[in-house]
């Protein structure tokens, strides 16, 4: 008796027509969610928050950042954001998270006050490290921070000199009162400097950073005096009549 074989089934023909018509209505399906998603308020910027600023106007950042709510929360590019707003002159750092859905937050850090300048119509200015003039908030700050007289707008020692002022730490700068330009054949970028513990010192402003501490050093230890701090450095004491003649040129330069 002859063994039966086993009759072999026909594999099943694919149904390819099937398949691909199931990709194309997910393919429909998707994009029609992501139409809706991209046109819905969950993909627009709701909230912007802006951060740190004290002397620049948060409408300014604003604008330089150049977004608004409404805008696609997802065409925002943080990179391109911060190079915007560090194009405006006080800020010095910049920082933008974003947080879904709809929130965007901006940080910014102002290059510090360093001193301040009155104009001749006898408003209050304040001076950043860089050079920058902004509107003095408060007339607190002329407690710790020095007074430029006589300078020119256009004066180069000028702008040197505010990058020389931060670089000297807040305690060193409280100490001085005015900077006034005292140019000389030698030294085109001399200054005089009146101090709030009264001393009277001549430096340049190419050397105040390097001097800054030898001078602290003898404000701390001496009486009052005038110091010179060029090539060498000299300190001699005032007498009585000295510092009170001192003291009144420094009030009559001051106002």
């Amino acid at each position: 008796m002859s063994e039966l074989m086993p009759v072999l089934k026909e594999p099943e023909k694919k149904r390819r027509g099937s398949r691909k018509l199931l990709a194309v209505l997910f393919l429909l399906f998707a994009i029609l969610l992501s139409v809706l998603f991209f046109n819905s308020s969950i993909s627009k910027i709701t909230t912007i928050t802006i951060e740190g600023a004290q002397y620049t106007s948060k409408t300014d950042i604003q604008s330089a950042a150049g977004i608004n709510a409404g805008d696609a929360y997802f065409g925002v590019s943080e990179n391109k954001v911060v190079s915007r707003i560090k194009k405006l002159k006080p800020i010095q750092e910049a920082s933008v998270t974003k947080s879904f859905p709809g929130d965007v937050k901006i940080t910014v850090k102002e290059f510090p006050i360093v001193a301040f300048e009155l104009s001749t119509s006898g408003e209050m200015s304040a001076i950043m490290s860089n050079g920058t003039n902004v509107s003095a908030l408060s007339d607190e700050f002329l407690m710790d921070k020095p007074v430029l007289s006589g300078w020119k707008a256009d004066d180069p020692n000028r702008g040197e000199l505010t990058k020389q002022l931060g670089q000297i730490s807040e305690k060193q700068l409280s100490d001085l009162s005015e900077i006034i330009p005292d140019p000389s054949k030698a030294y085109p970028d001399r200054i005089k400097i009146y101090t709030r513990t009264k001393f009277e010192v001549i430096t340049a402003v190419s050397l105040l950073a390097d001097k800054i501490d030898a001078l602290n050093a003898v404000i701390e230890t001496q009486e009052p005096g005038k110091i010179t701090m060029l090539l060498a450095d000299t300190y001699v004491p005032f007498n009585s009549s000295d510092s009170e003649n001192m003291e009144s040129d420094q009030k009559e330069t001051t106002q």
